[in-house]
């Protein structure tokens, strides 16, 4: 089993903020007419969700973090 790395308040974080940035993306892409925005939105909100449902995130353990707390 890999080793999980995001736990708790971090993972409910990630889940918040990666759905806000993708609503927000789709919305600036197609509403503004700002594909490039919109997609830099997409992507980021798309990491977070993806780090965030893997538990695991390569820059908190480049930096030696874990937030999940033995969960």
């Amino acid at each position: 089993m890999v080793d999980e790395n995001v736990g708790g308040t971090d993972r409910l974080l990630r889940i918040g903020f990666g759905a806000i940035a993708l609503f927000l993306g789709v919305g600036t892409a197609t509403l503004l007419r700002r594909p490039v925005a919109g997609g830099i939105l997409v992507v980021l909100g798309g990491i977070l969700l993806g780090t965030a449902l893997a538990r695991r995130c390569p820059i908190n353990r480049a930096r030696g973090v874990d937030t999940s707390g033995g969960d």
